[in-house]
């Protein structure tokens, strides 16, 4: 099979297609309804600020305005300080209005309501053995420590995650979404937003930062292009959450060429301008080349199947009706294993139960992704596939779930839920999902240079920093990324500023 490598307006819209985090890009194309007037506001929760409303200077300035942005804004705001959010793109979200796992966290207060036994201690070796042991170590303890006050924080705010599920690599559900099940980045998108709103926080979309400036070695603002023209803005800090570059092909030839044909389920926005522009001012980057693939990506749009369906009980099968790997380990295995079977690609198979727990699988049947039948029989025959293999295979995973012990891959995740009633299957394949490449920072989110050293004033956060993630990202620590970093980067700058 092809892997079919798409355009960039196809990555435009905001679907549930990736566990991503926040962007702002130099990207020029855009879907019609992102082209919505800036002065009017694109969302439906926030009212976007007047371009000649922006002043000469904020207390502290965030470039992107994903989830690590808002984020960042709001413990800004909280900490008496006067911020500003300034996106590339027509609408605020970026590849966090994607997301669609959860967000991982570990000894959390919902893990303990639903008497789930986790540990920080568990969560950290279980993320290093998934990055192949080549995390950022400070970064991926700060991390874990500061999970289950992620979840915490977010909760305050109104935003609450208290349905687990279980992702690739991770032995317990530790991975926190929606109350219904529903897909994370829509959900917490409109509740930054709504903070954001009620903070009465200033965001202008379609605002183009094009130089962070320098003052005798400090960082002093940054320069912007918005309505038309450049303009100077002041200030002491700056934090950087402009994402990754999983949607720029001249980067990801650049620094995989092997991936450089493969579709991506990143949003339009995920072209890397952040850290080109860290690099410009001699900050340090690490991991360029830790590229993830994902293994359940829907080729014709580059629309992500969540890595919960399988949490929830979908199977990985062949076009000869056979499972060939534990689909619960991590992603680049996972991936690896589907790149060896005939054409390259396989049908995730699962039942009416795994529907009604992944509220996702209502999206992929709107867009025509999923092939629907009444029965196992029925199903294989829709595939082209052997329904005697199909049968045998489906009977066992059954069999399997019910004893609770997969003696074929030993999955040991993602087993509640067998299948039967009506069966589904979508046909995937893997994709550019994540950059896990990025600028280098220190657990206080200050972006470092070559020597080690930070720059003074300037911070970072999300998908556009390196080393947290290691060789291969768990799904669900995006989420969590996004939500650690980005409170850390807001309240280190704040208190950079207060001097």
């Amino acid at each position: 099979m092809k892997i079919w490598k798409l355009g960039l307006v196809a990555m435009l819209g905001l679907s549930l297609a990736a566990c991503g985090n926040t962007t702002q890009n130099k990207s020029t194309s855009s879907s019609s309804s992102e082209k919505t007037d800036a002065k009017a506001g694109a969302s439906k929760t926030m009212t976007y600020a007047d371009p000649s409303s922006l002043e000469k200077s904020y207390d502290v300035i965030i470039i992107g305005a994903g989830g690590a942005g808002m984020t960042a804004a709001i413990e800004a705001k909280d900490a008496g300080m006067k911020p500003v959010i300034l996106e590339k793109m027509p609408v605020a979200g970026g590849n966090t209005s994607k997301s669609s796992a959860g967000l991982n966290a570990s000894e959390t207060s919902v893990e303990k309501a639903q008497g789930i036994e986790d540990s920080n201690d568990k969560f950290y070796e279980e993320t290093l053995k998934g990055g192949g042991g080549t995390n950022d170590k400070e970064l991926l303890r700060y991390f874990v420590d500061h999970s289950a006050g992620a979840v915490d924080w977010l909760a305050q705010n109104g935003i609450v995650l208290d349905n687990l599920t279980t992702t690739g690599g991770m032995s317990v559900s530790r991975t926190h979404r929606p109350h219904d099940g529903s897909a994370v980045g829509a959900y917490l998108v409109k509740g930054l937003e709504e903070n954001i709103s009620k903070r009465n926080i200033p965001v202008f979309v379609n605002s183009d930062v094009t130089k962070i400036t320098e003052k005798d070695g400090k960082v002093s603002g940054v320069e912007v292009k918005i309505d038309g023209k450049t303009q100077k803005v002041a200030s002491k800090a700056v934090v950087v959450t402009t994402g990754g570059f999983g949607a720029n092909e001249k980067m990801i030839a650049k620094y995989r060429p092997d991936l450089k044909d493969y579709v991506t389920t990143n949003a339009a926005g995920s072209t890397g301008d952040g850290i080109e522009m860290i690099s410009a001012l001699g900050g340090a980057l690490v991991d360029m080349d830790k590229i993830q693939i994902h293994p359940t990506v829907f080729q014709k749009t580059g629309y992500l199947v969540s890595e919960s369906v399988r949490g929830e009980g979908a199977i990985l099968v062949n076009q000869g009706g056979k499972r060939f790997v534990n689909e619960m380990d991590t992603r680049d295995k996972v991936s690896a294993a589907e790149l060896k079977q005939e054409g390259k690609y396989a049908y995730a198979v699962f039942g009416e139960g795994t529907k009604d727990k992944v509220k996702a699988v209502n999206q992929y049947i709107s867009k025509k992704m999923v092939v629907e039948a009444d029965s196992v029989d029925a199903l294989a025959k829709k595939l082209d596939m052997d329904p005697k293999e199909l049968t045998a295979t489906v009977d066992k995973w059954n069999k399997a779930v019910a004893e609770k012990k997969d003696s074929e891959f030993g999955r040991t995740t993602g087993m509640t839920t067998g299948i039967s009633g009506k069966v589904y299957a979508i046909k995937v394949a893997p994709g550019i999902h994540h950059t896990m490449a990025g600028v280098k920072i220190n657990t206080k989110a200050q972006v470092l240079k070559k020597d080690g050293q930070p720059i003074d004033g300037l911070y970072a956060a999300g998908e556009l920093t390196g080393g947290l993630h290691g060789g291969n990202r768990i799904g669900g620590n995006a989420v969590a990324d996004i939500i650690v970093f980005g409170r850390q980067a807001g309240q280190q700058a704040a208190s950079y500023v207060k001097g």
